[in-house]
């Protein structure tokens, strides 16, 4: 997947599962005081990338340290790089 893809598919995600409006999902917003989402949302939010990307994250460090929505793309770029191989 392109960096654009993993962008359209993440904001897709944020879209349907937490009815975030498209103009808001934009690289730089923090996930917890623009978008608002709580600690059980971040739940979800992995299930839900999980299921959409094919991905095993739910063990992963590296999800406490996602604060931004860029946060997100880059720790999907990431995965997806390491599963690929």
């Amino acid at each position: 997947m392109t960096r654009e893809e993993i962008m359209a598919t993440v904001n897709r995600v944020f879209a349907e599962s937490f009815e975030i409006e498209p103009e808001r999902l934009v690289p730089e917003a923090n996930i917890f005081l623009d978008l608002g989402l709580d600690s059980l949302d971040m739940v979800d939010l992995v299930v839900a990338l999980q299921k959409r990307f094919a991905v095993q994250v739910r063990d992963d460090e590296r999800v406490r340290a996602i604060r931004t929505l860029g946060d997100v793309y880059a720790f999907i770029e990431k995965i997806q790089a390491e599963t690929q191989g």
